[in-house]
């Protein structure tokens, strides 16, 4: 402890800066791509009231900053690799983490005649069908393109004389969940293990010494090769803080400039790899008091109508000769909802909030969908809103409302809202009243706008009686539908919001509904409000919307579609999952609150793919329609318990869609969207799977790494992956096996862990590890998670 207390004084004047800091919130890294400019809006780093700062000059980055547009231009050109980015306010210091990952450029071709017309697209451009034109070539009698790309995973098709194509060239594809398929392209990062590990952490009267090591392809880490950037929540601390030797690594801290909601952030850069980022939340050190945060999140999704009628009197059928059952309202409501809170349903499945589905007055007619076979629907699922302040009548009433997220709270659970921002139904009063609030239905090619989900995302209509509102045109939309927002979270306690098709509307919707949120709301309640949104395409499209200005999290959609190919494909290989994981850390951070999905009400349900009845090139809706899947191989339980295994025990937040949990199935919507069944309803197996899914949602409620830790591979293969998750109270290993044979498993824990023992957090077993080694024998499509200690 005398190296400690030697540095006392030091420590206490650098840090006495940091307590007079005015930015409350942790400024996320930046992440950059060599040669690509990246424009950031400075409300999306922090919130204030007045944004007067100044950003300074760097060595390795061009840093431009506009004070009228409140916009920062970052962009590099030979540098790659880790580091900072500085600026004042307020006659303080804050430093923003930056990496800038290298480019690749990579060539694609398509060889057909002269006289196509051939476009490239994929996750890289957020499936825009129209910004990549190939060119012909005739020496090669081919189309070609070259376009820059990051490290990853990549998806991709071509669009060839408006119909899309898989490139014949490339035979790794996966499934879309459309029944169609995709292309992948793996770009590799540099080669070359760097990884940082937390060891232990060391607490005395006046300092909090955390401890690391720094693994480096296996060998020992000599002193001055590699550069340490450790950040107390936005503050860089210096050469003081920081104390090193080969491959191990001390930051030490003040215990009484520890606050609430303090995080110390470490990351290793040298020898041009950088490594993972050690994310340690202070306030996780043993005998301080916490309170739940969104990083403790687990979320069921609830689709009022079809999960529990608990009042028959509001059930009242929307009347059409050609509405059929599947698109009808089936008598679900919020006061079935109310009654399994009240069984301890959600409590028994270890979930903690509840996103339910719009809770809006819908109209009393059907609509015929645009795209044929022309199907008419009602609006049981709530997205066709008529009103900006009254429940739908099916549904029950505001106070009913009230009533459940009340209850929801005496049960230490949270409630998200599904608020619709991107459009209205015809028959609302908005639309009536404001149509210039709202876009042209017509492009001016003559046209239909209609389901451009990519080309014309900021405008296009979901279906011709849905007018997507014109927020760039209209401010008067813009300030109406946010403060609409805002009161329906102070109207009914509600803990945040789940958005809808948060792609279609611009970034200034979410800037400014945040802002509100931010001044009205969150300063007066003990819970920040937690916004997760729904975007399909690339990770700079999604992610673009995540930040401290705009939402929390999105729906990771793009990890899901390695994921649910992973799961339901025995071909297929946990190299990919892993790869797919790193390139989600490398852009949300490790510690981070994206929601992590196995299927949706908007996704075939994972038990169809898993039981092979959505066959590739096959119309999943048409097969929801005449030919609804049915389970019938029991081994498709057991890779969607293995799904439920990984979901909960990854970093970010498990998002279970309601009937999941015990193995319901169903192709695309409506089919995805049944009546839920409970536990009387259910088959032997469903309620096996039930119960085993209980068991794992509840260990990770119960187990902090799980939820703050570290992700740590230890070995990744076709049919195994196993990985540990560290923070400071304890380590989780969890052991996939996708094969369906028993697979015995010999794993090597790092020697500076000091393990030499594990238990089995679902049958308590117990594990001797002798030479840092341990072995375990995994069930066929089965898993493992192990908690392991130390018996010194």
């Amino acid at each position: 402890m005398l190296r400690i207390n030697y540095l006392f004084v030091l420590l206490f004047l650098s840090f006495n800066g940091y307590s007079q800091a005015q930015i409350p919130e942790v400024i996320s890294q930046i992440n950059l791509v060599q040669y690509v400019q990246k424009d950031v809006h400075v409300s999306d780093l922090f919130y204030a009231e007045q944004y007067d700062v100044n950003f300074l000059n760097s060595n390795k980055l061009s840093v431009v900053y506009d004070s009228t547009t409140h916009m920062v231009s970052l962009y590099s050109d030979s540098f790659t690799g880790f580091t900072t980015v500085e600026f004042l306010k307020d006659g303080q210091k804050y430093s923003i983490p930056v990496r800038v990952n290298p480019v690749t450029k990579r060539l694609f071709t398509y060889s057909a005649g002269k006289g196509n017309e051939v476009f490239l697209f994929g996750t890289f451009n957020s499936w825009n069908r129209s910004q990549y034109p190939m060119q012909y070539i005739s020496d090669y009698e081919r189309y070609e393109i070259t376009i820059p790309l990051d490290y990853g995973r990549h998806l991709y098709k071509f669009m060839v004389n408006g119909e899309e194509v898989v490139d014949p060239t490339n035979h790794n594809r996966v499934p879309n969940g459309f029944g169609s398929e995709n292309c992948v392209l793996d770009i590799q990062a540099p080669a070359g293990k760097l990884y940082l590990h937390f060891k232990e952490y060391v607490e005395s009267s006046e300092f909090l010494a955390i401890h690391f090591f720094i693994e480096s392809s296996g060998n020992p880490v000599n002193k001055g090769e590699y550069k340490i950037y450790a950040f107390l929540n936005n503050s860089l601390l210096t050469e003081h803080n920081i104390v090193s030797e080969r491959n191990s690594v001390s930051i030490d801290i003040p215990i009484h400039k520890i606050k609430t909601g303090d995080m110390l952030r470490v990351t290793v850069s040298g020898d041009n790899r950088v490594s993972n980022t050690q994310t340690i939340p202070l306030w996780m050190l043993p005998g301080i008091e916490r309170e739940f945060t969104w990083y403790d999140a687990s979320i069921y999704s609830i689709m009022i109508d079809r999960f529990n009628d608990g009042n028959n009197g509001n059930n009242h059928p929307v009347e059409h000769d050609s509405l059929q059952l599947k698109a009808s309202y089936m008598g679900g409501d919020i006061a079935g909802v109310t009654r399994k809170i009240s069984d301890g349903y959600f409590d028994s499945l270890g979930i903690n909030t509840l996103w339910i589905s719009p809770v809006y007055d819908n109209p009393d007619e059907a609509f015929k969908e645009y795209p044929a076979p022309h199907r008419w629907f009602s609006g049981y699922h709530g997205y066709w809103p008529i009103s900006s302040n009254k429940l739908e009548s099916r549904f029950g009433s505001m106070n009913e409302l009230k009533e459940m997220i009340s209850l929801a709270h005496d049960h230490n659970i949270k409630v998200l809202l599904d608020y619709v921002s991107n459009h209205v139904h015809m028959d609302h009063p908005y639309y009536r009243e404001h149509p210039d609030w709202f876009g042209n239905l017509e492009l001016p090619d003559g046209r239909l706008n209609l389901r451009f989900w990519d080309e014309f995302r900021l405008t296009t209509w979901f279906e011709p009686y849905l007018p997507s509102f014109d927020y760039v045109g209209s401010s008067e939309a813009l300030k109406t539908m946010t403060d609409n927002a805002v009161w329906w979270l102070m109207e009914t306690g509600a803990d945040g919001f789940r958005h809808d098709a948060v792609k279609h509307v611009p970034n200034e919707f979410w800037r400014l509904l945040t802002s509100k949120i931010n001044y009205s709301l969150n300063t007066e309640r003990e819970l920040e409000v937690y916004q997760i949104g729904e975007t399909f395409g690339s990770y700079e499209l999604v992610s673009s919307y995540v930040n401290k200005g705009q939402l929390d999290a999105q729906f990771n959609f793009n990890l899901y579609d390695t994921a649910i190919n992973t799961f339901s494909d025995s071909s297929s290989s946990f190299e990919s999952l892993n790869d797919e994981l790193q390139k989600t850390f490398s852009v949300y951070g490790i510690l981070n609150t994206m929601g992590n999905v196995m299927d949706s009400h908007d996704k075939v349900r994972f038990m169809a793919l898993a039981d092979g009845d959505i066959p590739p090139g096959e119309d999943a809706v048409e097969i929801g329609w005449n030919n609804p899947p049915v389970v019938d191989h029991p081994n498709s339980y057991k890779k969607a318990e293995l799904y439920y295994a990984y979901l909960f025990t990854i970093p970010g937040v498990p998002v279970v869609y309601y009937g999941s949990e015990f193995g319901m199935t169903g192709a695309s919507d409506p089919d995805n969207r049944r009546m839920m069944r409970f536990t009387e309803d259910l088959s032997d197996l469903e309620k096996n799977m039930l119960f085993d899914v209980r068991k794992i949602s509840n260990i990770r409620e119960n187990n902090s790494s799980l939820k703050y830790g570290d992700f740590y591979p230890l070995k990744v293969d076709k049919n195994i992956f196993a990985y540990i998750r560290s923070d400071m109270n304890e380590r989780v290993l969890v052991v996939l096996n996708k094969s369906e044979d028993i697979m015995s498993v010999s794993l090597n824990i790092p020697e500076q862990y000091g393990i030499d023992q594990g238990i089995d957090l679902i049958n308590n077993e117990i594990y001797k590890i002798a030479t840092n080694s341990i072995e375990i024998n995994i069930p066929e499509i089965g898993y493992k998670i192990i908690r392991l200690s130390n018996n010194d």
